[in-house]
């Protein structure tokens, strides 16, 4: 097996919005604002290549909406998703599955494309498969009024009329051993319906693509918890049983949303859990 950092992109959004509660004079030394109250925020992607099988983990917000869309979130940097992929040697007609964390448009949005005439739109990844779950399926093509701007029917619907999506089954107790794509799978639902929170083994260690449980390291008090998130309590929550099992055994979190550190290791300390360090992959991988 191997894995791979695929950066896609950088945007930014309302550092009050990431924080919730924190107030701004606290959470702007982890996360420094702009003038605009905007923070940094990266769209990294994994990447797993393991025998036949060449895994995505989400795709960014991909570039099909508007210029007034993307004139919200200030898209900046050179990065972009078939840049990362060459930068390994792939394509993305290479990718085999497409496993979605959840269905919020920055975390899914380049699963679909315009088509060559932009009469309607197509898989960008015409080869793959695409993974969901039954639960948050229905959350999404039936979003309540807090999440219906990030659940964008172009996004979603064109992956269940291709006939390429697929679900991951549910396990009773929120954490799914060996998954369908050779992963296991933590259930999370405070900040939204049934997010997926991938588990690797690999080289010897656990690396857990943190999705928005955990969108950066300025998020790991546990107090510090998104106003998107519609179930925050439960956030922290989730959050506390985690954080403790990831300093209790080291885990390696990879970062989707953390524009400076792709890698973080978490320690107990006498105010909780807390920052041990950061890393960049390769550093940690080879």
């Amino acid at each position: 097996m191997q894995v791979y950092p695929i950066e896609t992109g950088n945007f930014k959004l309302d550092g009050g919005a990431m924080f919730g509660v924190v107030p701004k004079v606290i959470w702007q030394k982890s996360n420094p604002a702009d003038s605009n109250n905007l923070i940094d925020m990266s769209l990294r992607c994994m990447l797993i290549e393991d025998g036949d099988r060449l895994t995505l983990i989400d795709n960014g917000t991909g570039n099909k909406q508007s210029d007034k869309f993307f004139s919200y979130y200030f898209p900046f940097g050179d990065a972009d998703l078939d840049a990362s992929l060459k930068k390994y040697g792939f394509h993305r007609d290479d990718i085999t599955d497409v496993f979605l964390t959840h269905l919020h448009f920055d975390h899914c949005g380049g699963s679909i494309q315009w088509n060559k005439n932009r009469t309607g739109y197509e898989p960008a990844f015409k080869n793959a498969r695409f993974w969901s779950n039954e639960n948050h399926w229905t959350w999404a093509t039936q979003p309540n009024p807090r999440e219906k701007a990030s659940f964008l029917k172009e996004n979603i619907n064109p992956i269940e009329n291709s006939g390429q999506l697929n679900h991951v089954p549910i396990p009773e107790n929120g954490f799914l051993k060996d998954g369908p794509l050779g992963f296991d799978i933590l259930f999370a639902d405070g900040h939204t319906e049934k997010q997926m929170i991938p588990h690797l083994k690999y080289q010897d260690k656990t690396l857990v693509f943190m999705a928005d449980l955990l969108p950066t390291v300025g998020h790991i008090p546990l107090p510090y918890v998104m106003s998107y998130d519609v179930r925050p309590l439960m956030t922290m929550n989730e959050k506390a049983k985690f954080l403790n099992t990831a300093a209790d055994h080291g885990y390696y979190l990879f970062l989707e949303h953390d524009a400076q550190h792709q890698l973080c290791t978490l320690k107990h300390t006498e105010k909780g859990v807390r920052l041990d360090q950061t890393f960049q992959f390769d550093e940690i991988f080879n």
